[in-house]
């Protein structure tokens, strides 16, 4: 069930409250009696599982996946800066 967001006009509480998409809205406050109105938050959701992009299309992009380093690659590359010329 989502959680939707509701403000008072006149008391300025922000108040939750788990309910159905069938259910209806919330009216009233129930600290002060006023008017609510619902809120339109930010809703957060991850997708877990096959079949979704980050999990299984990421990676065939035509590039290798990442893999492990070889000791033997550990050297540095040689710098690509010039010597300093003195005039």
């Amino acid at each position: 069930m989502p959680i939707y967001e509701y403000e008072c006009t006149k008391c300025g509480r922000i108040v939750e409250a788990w309910q159905k998409f069938s259910d209806k809205p919330l009216g009233a406050c129930r600290h002060c009696s006023g008017k609510l109105h619902k809120l339109i938050s930010q809703s957060s959701f991850h997708l877990k599982g096959t079949g979704w992009y980050v999990t299984d299309y990421a990676n065939r992009s035509g590039r290798p996946s990442p893999k492990k380093k070889d000791n033997k690659s550990d050297a540095k590359p040689a710098s690509s800066k010039k010597p300093e010329q003195k005039e």
